[in-house]
């Protein structure tokens, strides 16, 4: 949890300030309270449910790890994060293998570690998911992702539903991909998967989802392919600015709902974003202030390698000072220091009146930060921390200039 105490912004227990002094800026904090707290909540509301955090919102191997040992599975889209599932102890007959373009190496490892499924997106994903089965004599589970063409209202960024979207295939396509499954000795039908986009806030856009896909389940009951596994992705709204969210106790009956005809497949999320996003926050120190005649700039020592969002598809991030203060404000934009006029945390914000070394935080962070985080202007990344009440420990280094160039020649 990340609030003010005593008008001193603090990670649980701990105030901002006395971690920014501890591990430097710039610097992502996590508060695992809220992790936790989040999880539950999920758990509660998809009692029997598989519930596989999808890595790509924060992959760091702690963060992974308090899920992990709460049940959690992972959803994976790459043989990278197929690597970090593993060595952070995710079974492997919890992690399902996502993902548009998957290569026959990332195909071979999976299949070799014993994932749960692959979620295949393709007709030519599937074959080559057969090619690589066929080598290794051993047969490849298989889930189709269906896209319902559904416009789930979000920023065409993070909208994955539609037809004119890259991801998953169409009614009559998927139908043929699950027939061409259920024939091949290399090939196990396993189950149904769509996710329509992320940053949901109503349940209508599932509820349209769901009914597509049931339609597709009872034509495949129609011709005896049973389905073990119905996946519903993720996509759960998180309020960044005060909008109203859709309630996932409201979201698990819908689902419920389009799952009772089938009770013997069991329902699997991939929730990502919305487990971890309020549980960070990116601490930024002001390096220098300057006015032009038609703008305040706060220039900072965070930029758009650190935190990517905003610059990328103009989100939104709550931005705080650490201390409190009442009183007059003034508007300014909160730049970074990258050579890019698009590098920007926040613009046009009521900030208080602010010196060089005061330190601000980015909140609701937690989330497609760091993972999304990039070395551009030579920058090293930032350092991260998971503060436990009272105990912050270091679950990233920061890195070094010398991390920067190591790889070359």
């Amino acid at each position: 949890m990340i609030r003010y105490k005593n008008d001193r912004l603090a990670v649980e227990d701990v105030s901002a300030e006395a971690l920014a002094r501890r591990f430097g800026t710039p610097l992502y904090v996590y508060s695992q309270a809220e992790i936790l707290a989040r999880y539950a909540a999920l758990r509660k509301a998809f009692a029997g449910a598989l519930i596989c955090y999808a890595l790509k919102a924060n992959s760091n191997r702690a963060v992974c790890g308090l899920l992990r040992a709460r049940g959690a599975g992972a959803d994976i889209v790459s043989g990278g994060e197929l690597a970090r599932a593993l060595a952070c102890g995710f079974p492997a007959s919890r992690i399902v293998f996502s993902g548009v373009g998957k290569t026959e190496e990332e195909l071979s490892s999976g299949l070799k570690a014993g994932v749960l499924t692959f979620n295949v997106e393709s007709f030519e994903e599937l074959r080559a998911l057969e090619k690589v089965a066929r080598r290794l004599r051993r047969p490849a589970p298989v889930s189709v992702r269906l896209n319902p063409d559904v416009d789930a209202g979000t920023h065409p960024h993070i909208t994955t539903g539609r037809a004119d979207n890259k991801f998953g295939v169409e009614e009559g396509e998927a139908l043929a991909m699950f027939e061409r499954a259920d024939q091949s000795p290399w090939l196990r039908v396993k189950g149904l998967q769509f996710h329509i986009g992320s940053q949901i806030e109503t349940l209508a856009p599932y509820a349209r989802a769901a009914a597509s896909a049931a339609r597709l389940v009872a034509r495949l009951e129609e011709k005896g392919i049973k389905l073990e596994l119905l996946d519903f992705g993720g996509g759960f709204g998180v309020s960044y600015r005060g909008e109203k969210t859709l309630e996932v106790g409201a979201l698990a009956r819908t689902l419920r709902k389009a799952l009772a005809p089938w009770p013997q497949a069991r329902l699997l999320i991939e929730p990502g974003r919305w487990l971890v996003a309020d549980a960070g926050a990116l601490l930024t120190r002001v390096l220098y202030k300057k006015t032009t005649s038609r703008r305040r700039f706060v220039v900072v020592d965070a930029g758009m390698n650190d935190l990517a969002r905003p610059a990328l598809y103009g989100a939104w991030h709550p931005v705080v000072a650490a201390r409190r203060r009442r009183g007059k404000t003034m508007k300014a934009d909160v730049v970074g220091p990258i050579c890019e006029t698009g590098d920007y945390l926040a613009r046009q914000r009521a900030l208080p009146p602010l010196e060089a070394g005061d330190l601000l935080a980015v909140l609701k962070a937690g989330a497609y930060g760091f993972s999304m985080s990039s070395q551009y202007n030579s920058r090293p990344r930032a350092a991260e921390v998971l503060v436990a009440g009272r105990k912050a420990r270091l679950i990233r280094r920061r890195e070094t200039i010398e991390d920067l160039v190591r790889a070359e020649r």
